[in-house]
């Protein structure tokens, strides 16, 4: 199965979230930028707003893929301990990391939401949407994100993931919402017959379209 698009990847993935519409307390999150088309079609569905979750993934230094923490607006850190200890990481190496990756959080959600504040998800439904998940490292450094922030109830909902990735961040998400699971994953694009990038200049359009639905 291919999707058309982002657009109809996030209209199939609404009709699986109906149970989420109308409710007040229920927000739309989308990681940039390929997730913002998926997620604005959901939030549209669902009656609810839509924003970003800018969370940028702290690698561990020479071995970047490995996470060692992430970092997002608000200052929020949240750091793996484990990865840590066992690296003997230096706490100025992962001080230098973060002000480095928050410098960049502050200028996406600058460019993003031009001046509109982060809605809060203190206690409220959450629904984390991206355009598929291959590794899940970006993913699971937002989950991480939103526990520190104490959200509600987190749904992670994609058109698309890698089984593995699949297995291992369902135990971490209270739900997890997902169309295809292929045996053989290789790469996102691939379910996707047109998979352009999508611009900033789109990601703020969606966004102001989609802010306060």
């Amino acid at each position: 199965m291919q999707f058309s698009d982002r657009t109809e990847a996030g209209r199939l993935l609404a009709a699986k979230l109906t149970r989420y519409a109308g409710r007040p307390d229920t927000l739309v999150l989308a990681l940039p930028r390929g997730g913002v088309p998926v997620g604005f079609e959901v939030a549209q569905a669902l009656h609810a707003p839509l924003d970003v979750l800018v969370v940028r993934k702290l690698g561990v230094p020479g071995s970047e893929e490995l996470a060692m923490g992430a970092v997002a607006g608000r200052g929020v850190r949240v750091l793996n301990a484990p990865v840590i200890s066992s690296l003997d990481i230096a706490t100025a190496a992962i001080d230098a990391a973060a002000e480095r990756e928050q410098h960049e959080v502050r200028r996406r959600e600058q460019a993003y939401r031009r001046g509109r504040p982060a809605p809060g998800v203190h206690g409220k439904y959450v629904i984390l949407v991206d355009d598929g998940i291959a590794t899940g490292s970006t993913m699971r450094a937002a989950l991480a994100v939103l526990r520190e922030l104490q959200a509600g109830h987190i749904v992670v909902a994609v058109p698309v993931a890698a089984r593995e990735s699949y297995l291992e961040l369902r135990r971490l998400a209270d739900e997890f919402v997902v169309l295809l699971i292929p045996r053989d994953f290789g790469a996102v694009g691939q379910y996707y017959l047109d998979f352009e990038q999508t611009s900033d200049a789109e990601v703020r359009r969606l966004l102001a379209a989609g802010h306060g639905a």
